[in-house]
């Protein structure tokens, strides 16, 4: 059985008792919310923290705020549960409530946090295993090594972002508010990510997500589609998230972002080009779709072949597409793979 590392429990009732005890105890100390992932990550001994930040206590890191026609403003401590069955979110903002949604199991979307899955570690087949495995092949950059073993001639870590929830963000345009010791600042939830299967957020280890910001619905429509082996549980191996604002049947506003293709969530600009002025015919899908498998550059790192992967694409951008075109049902959000 795998057990917990010793640590010491903070549990902050402030934020400002959060990045202090952040401060103090440098990078000795990992925050942590609903603990879905971290936990887990420990006992592998992929994080070794002395001291954990607890975040469950600070009240204002939860609840849901504001409307679509201002805009909706989520705490980072909100559950994804919460989340997923949120009606204003689920009516106007579907790419989120169906992401949130899909992530893991209901138990885990319980506890799990929309502020801990925009912030989940990347993933890699030779990284998420037991120490004992890692050990074994001699360990990979990403902990322990110094190579990378998908690409053993890289000088950077090809783990990718395992967010479902991110790709829909970045789809939606919202914002993430940080707030650390030097004050506080908003930045578009994009910003936040790096093309770095180590260093993959953009902020400093002192900053806390406190908050997630919607921009008003204004009429735009969005979806989010997720490849797993089991519709259960599973991280992403392909996300898709495409939303558009139409008037009548022609694309005024367009964004399609892929996950689990990269170190982090990858927007399809020149795809999303292709669709401003168009009507959603069948045609202008297709060109689009593979438009869209460009940005999608998979690598051997998760379940399924990377040619594989990088075909999905092209089929749930199209899927995606249709549903928001009302042209079909869209198929089933998740794909299943025996």
């Amino acid at each position: 059985m795998m057990r917990l590392p010793p640590f010491t429990y903070v549990a902050a009732r402030t934020l400002a008792e959060a990045t202090a005890a952040l401060a103090e105890h440098g990078h000795a100390a990992m925050l942590v919310a609903g603990g879905t992932d971290l936990y887990p990550n420990m006992k592998r001994r992929q994080f070794e923290p002395r001291v954990l930040v607890g975040l469950r206590g600070i009240r204002e890191l939860s609840g849901v705020r504001g409307s679509a026609r201002e805009g909706v403003t989520l705490g980072a401590g909100t559950t994804l549960s919460t989340v997923a069955a949120h009606r204003e979110i689920a009516t106007h903002y579907p790419a989120l409530a169906t992401a949130a949604g899909l992530v893991s199991s209901p138990q885990l979307r319980a506890m799990g946090t929309i502020g801990g899955n925009v912030c989940v570690d990347t993933r890699c087949n030779y990284y998420n295993q037991s120490f004992e495995w890692r050990r074994a092949i001699g360990f990979c950059m990403k902990k322990d090594g110094d190579t990378c073993l998908v690409a053993p001639g890289s000088t950077r870590c090809w783990a990718v972002s395992s967010s479902d929830t991110a790709p829909a963000l970045v789809s939606l345009d919202a914002r993430v508010r940080l707030v650390g010791p030097g004050g506080e600042r908003t930045v578009p939830i994009a910003a936040l990510y790096r093309d770095d299967g180590i260093e993959h957020l953009a902020k400093t280890r002192e900053e806390i997500v406190t908050d997630i910001l919607l921009p008003p619905a204004d009429e735009w429509r969005s979806t989010y589609l997720k490849l797993r082996r089991r519709g259960s549980f599973d991280f992403p191996v392909l996300g898709v998230a495409v939303a558009a604002r139409l008037e009548g049947d022609v694309v005024r506003g367009a964004r399609i972002v892929l996950g689990a293709v990269a170190s982090l969530p990858r927007s399809a600009e020149r795809a999303e080009a292709a669709l401003i002025g168009r009507r959603l015919t069948p045609e202008v899908i297709a060109t689009v779709a593979d438009l869209a498998a460009g940005p999608s550059k998979p690598l051997d790192n998760t379940d399924f072949t990377h040619p594989y992967r990088k075909k999905v694409t092209r089929v749930f951008v199209a899927r995606a597409l249709r549903a928001i075109g009302g042209l079909d049902a869209g198929g089933s959000a998740v794909e299943e793979v025996a």
